[in-house]
């Protein structure tokens, strides 16, 4: 077909029609939204629109009300003045949180119910050839219909091919997929409830960290596939190198308001930083003004010769508006670690290390001689032992062969995984992190936690009840009142905010000690590391001197 027929064939312009409609129409639209708790305003007077082909990373301190948000743009929070409207016909996706919501189902079956109304079709279809009547003419017209419905939502008949597909990305092998939900530990749970959310390729996607529980390959994988998302998507992640990778926008969630910015995460720290030293001078340079007004008023206004001018500069100070600067909910916390003993020549020795947990090995012959002063990343897909040689480092595990020895000068700082698991006392955070030193002057013990973000009434509260992210900054708290020189940290940067999570990065960047730290945060990676080590999933492992930028560099020429 030439050109000129092609472009006035109805079907070829039926579809640039729908596709010039979709480029243009607003998919998300919030009008007024304000929302409260109480007497606590989470944000007020809220209008966005949000279009497609536009990728949002949503981001704000922890408690400004992020997950609140997306709550309420998804449907799951009704509770709100304004409104919400999402373009009719539209598919949308939200990455479910429950983790334990599918335990009766497949693992497949899970992913499956992403469409909910394929699952519902495929299932009722299956029962009806199991059991169904096919002399009777309503059993046969219900399966017509239900065959429509498959059609319409899997037009190719490959539900079940990319069922697969997706569960493999995220690194549930086919084995697993008939097996029950139950069998998975959480972690892999929540890779189930990623999968099930990209499964049916929704038009309007709402993830809620779906880096969580991910290692950096899949992570990366994850990237790929959101940078081609057609529709429109808001996102929450901690991950500064994932913002940066896919968002194409910033909503910024502070000051009671929701801001809109063009660009990724590392552009818009820059206009913002601009924006808020633009506005501080523009303020200082209204209060000057304002002093030196007030002052002439004072100073004439009982004079009659200058009574007129007097009166003028009063006007004048009248019609100055000087806006209130509403405190940022945003935090930068200050993290120094500082070590109370210097280290001598020996560090750690790690010598023929191996374990298993009686389903296949998971470290083999680990052989690591650390240097004073070294920085190491170690990193590895999820399940190949990081936690394991963190924990047999520490001495809470004994390997079933090979030994690790420390330096005789060494003092170590842990940092578990399983954290928010073992800060459970009734005890107030003073006491908590006191118990770790009872020689420590007070205010040592005040400024540690100060240094977190804990002021002196939060330091009252009983730290069974802190959050996830609290006890994160707790453990922080104590490694900086210990003063250990050589730190193991695994997996410290989760529940932390991407302001806390900068700041670890610079601390460890600037400590004047040994650091092991297990993360899958490219970024804070990049800022310390000066060696990486990654294991792998037959029990070996690269061993690379050098930043963790160029042992990707390395690793994508093929050096390594």
């Amino acid at each position: 077909m030439s050109d000129d027929k092609q472009k006035g064939d109805p079907i070829v312009l039926f579809y640039a029609i729908i596709a010039k409609k979709f480029k243009e129409s607003v998919m998300v639209q919030v009008t007024k939204l304000t929302k409260r708790y109480g007497s606590r305003v989470l944000f007020e007077d809220i209008n966005l629109k949000l279009d497609p082909h536009k990728r949002y990373g949503l981001i704000g301190a922890n408690g400004a009300g992020k997950t609140t948000f997306l709550k309420i743009l998804s449907g799951e929070d009704s509770e709100y003045e304004g409104s919400v409207s999402i373009e009719s016909a539209l598919k949308v996706g939200t990455l479910g949180q429950n983790q334990y919501a599918y335990e009766e189902f497949s693992i497949a079956d899970a992913v499956l119910y992403g469409n909910k109304r394929l699952y519902d079709a495929i299932k009722e279809k299956e029962k009806l050839y199991e059991s169904g009547d096919f002399e009777d003419d309503a059993v046969n017209d219900r399966l017509g219909e239900l065959e429509v419905i498959c059609v319409e939502e899997d037009p190719t008949y490959e539900y079940d091919v990319k069922v697969t597909k997706v569960l493999e990305n995220v690194g549930i092998p086919a084995t697993l997929h008939s097996e029950p939900m139950s069998t998975l530990p959480s972690g892999d749970k929540f890779k189930v409830l990623l999968a099930q959310v990209l499964f049916p390729s929704p038009d309007v996607l709402f993830l809620d960290e779906p880096t969580n529980n991910l290692d950096i390959e899949t992570i990366g994988w994850l990237e790929s596939e959101l940078q081609r998302h057609e529709g429109t998507m808001v996102v929450i992640s901690h991950d500064r190198h994932f913002l940066n990778a896919v968002v194409t926008n910033i909503l910024d969630v502070d000051y009671q308001k929701i801001r809109e910015f063009t660009g990724n995460y590392d552009e818009w720290y820059l206009a913002a930083n601009v924006m808020a030293k633009q506005a501080e001078m523009e303020r200082d340079k209204k209060l000057k003004e304002k002093e030196q007004l007030e002052a002439f008023v004072r100073r004439f206004s009982a004079n009659a010769s200058k009574a007129k001018q007097a009166t003028s500069r009063q006007k004048q100070l009248e019609k100055l508006n000087i806006e209130d600067i509403k405190p940022s909910s945003r935090r930068d916390p200050s993290i120094v670690f500082k070590p109370k003993r210097s280290m001598g020549d020996e560090a750690l020795d790690i010598v023929n290390v191996g374990h298993d947990y009686g389903e296949g090995t998971v470290l083999k012959d680990i052989n690591i001689h650390v240097e004073p002063g070294e920085k190491i990343a170690l990193i590895g897909t999820n399940g190949v032992g990081k936690s394991t040689l963190c924990r047999i480092i520490m001495e809470e595990l004994k390997p079933l062969c090979g030994s690790s020895k420390w330096g005789a000068t060494v003092e170590a700082g842990y940092f578990p995984q399983n954290t928010t698991d073992l800060i459970t006392s009734n005890e107030t955070l003073y006491d908590w992190l006191r118990a770790y030193d009872p020689k420590a002057d007070i205010s040592e013990i005040r400024n540690c936690l100060g240094r977190m973000l804990f002021n002196g009434e939060q330091q009252e509260k009983a730290a069974t009840n802190i959050s996830g992210g609290e006890k994160h900054r707790m453990m922080l708290s104590k490694l900086m009142l210990e003063g250990a020189n050589f730190l193991v940290l695994d997996e410290p940067t989760n529940h932390l905010d991407l302001e806390a999570i900068v700041a670890l990065g610079e601390a460890l960047y600037n400590f004047d000690g040994n650091v092991i730290c297990v993360s899958h945060d490219r970024e804070l990676l990049d800022a310390f590391a000066t060696r990486v080590i990654e294991l792998k999933e037959d029990g070996s492992y690269i061993d690379f001197k050098g930043s963790y930028e160029a042992f990707v560099e390395a690793k994508s020429s093929g050096v390594i």
